[in-house]
């Protein structure tokens, strides 16, 4: 008898949750919530999301594709090869709301002009997507996170019936530029992604590409048009400022800016050549440091172009500055009297600082601006070694 009881209330339990979450109100309404960016560099380019609401069966949902899971065995690792599945998670809409709006970011909402079919639809995706088998997938920076997964569940549930139109996209952008238009060009996180991501980004993107950002996926979905009975309807039936960002003022500190510090790293380099020269002599260590640097970072940037799965970071030629032979050779220049084939690789550096400017002359591919300093004290030290191993090798 126990036993019936229990099956009863779990019967009974299930009913009430397909009840409640299974079917929407003919008054429910489907919408797209766009968030302002936040002062963290991961969340410099804001946020996208879904959110389900029917006052009368008492939902009020957010979907968003921006989750990972901390738990993930070998997270980090996964993390830096680009192998770490992402996932739609959900919400209730009121936390999901307070926890940006502490953030001090911008939330609007977009309220879908959708029929009840529609809505129905996109809610059941929704909801068998969030199941623990579906919810997993593979992020990609520009072709798949919380910005593009929305267009892409629109245009499963709705069909041929949705139109993205690109009359909003006026600029010409590279996706680098589109990148640091989120992002002073003069910070560290600036000057990481611009050593980490390669020439790929360089490339302009096709107008649907500028989805990747949630700010195109406002102004999209604004653009956007439903085909019905011969007819074309927005598909935004209105838009709704939730909460206004109060203005902060970031000011920047250029004495910690990556600028000023390579600008003291190049200027210490410079002086010691310097001193070198009047005193035809040669500071090893320096030399040592800088093969061992740069060829340690050369090593990085191999590892995410060939040994990660980052669409980003293919084709980097900053490996023309950092280059991971130096690793193999930082103990010989620490030599006085270096091998004679030391010199032709120091020669080897400079035209690749060469092929450098070319690639940055012709758009192949940009570089931080903060480390323009260095570049040029390591050429005029290149130049140094080349003068003074041409009387010294052996």
């Amino acid at each position: 008898m126990i036993k019936k009881y229990i099956l009863f209330a779990f019967i009974f339990i299930a009913a009430i949750a397909y009840a409640q979450y299974g079917s929407l109100s003919e008054t429910s309404k489907v919408s797209i919530l766009s968030l302002g960016p936040g002062g963290n560099l991961n969340d410099s380019f804001g946020h996208c999301a879904f959110r389900i609401n029917d006052k009368e069966n008492n939902i009020d949902i957010v979907y968003d594709y921006g989750r990972y899971d901390f738990n993930t065995p070998n997270f980090y690792l996964k993390f830096a090869r680009g192998k770490l599945l992402y996932e739609l998670g959900t919400n209730n809409y009121l936390p999901f709301f307070d926890y940006y709006k502490r953030q001090n970011r911008w939330v609007k909402e977009q309220i879908l002009d959708l029929n009840y079919s529609e809505k129905q639809a996109l809610f059941n995706f929704l909801q068998n997507n969030s199941k623990p088998e579906n919810k997993k997938y593979r992020y990609d920076f520009f072709y798949d996170n919380c910005a593009t997964k929305i267009p892409d569940v629109l245009e499963a549930v709705v069909g041929d019936k949705l139109v993205f139109k690109e009359g909003h996209i006026t600029e010409d952008y590279s996706f680098r530029e589109l990148i640091q238009k989120n992002v002073n060009a003069n910070s560290w996180g600036s000057l990481g992604m611009d050593v980490a991501i390669g020439a790929v980004v360089d490339r302009k993107p096709r107008l649907v590409d500028y989805q990747f950002l949630p700010e195109y996926i406002l102004k999209g979905a604004d653009n956007a048009i439903v085909k019905r009975n011969n007819d074309e309807v927005p598909l935004v039936k209105r838009t709704v400022s939730l909460f206004e960002a109060a203005e902060e003022k970031h000011e920047s500190n250029f004495f910690t800016s990556p600028l000023f510090i390579f600008s003291c790293i190049g200027l210490l380099i410079l002086l010691i050549t310097y001193k070198d020269f009047k005193n035809s002599t040669r500071t090893r260590t320096l030399d040592t440091v800088i093969f061992f640097i740069t060829g340690i970072i050369g090593v990085m940037i191999l590892f995410l172009w060939f040994g990660t799965d980052h669409s980003t970071t293919a084709n980097n030629y900053n490996l023309l500055w950092s280059s991971p032979l130096s690793l193999l050779f930082f103990i010989s220049i620490f030599q006085k009297q270096p091998k004679v084939w030391l010199r032709k690789y120091v020669f080897f550096l400079l035209l690749c600082f060469a092929l450098l400017s070319i690639h940055w002359i012709t758009g192949v591919q940009v570089f931080a601006i903060g480390l323009i300093p260095l570049f040029i004290a390591l050429i005029i030290r290149y130049l140094y070694l080349m003068k003074y191993l041409k009387n010294t090798s052996v």
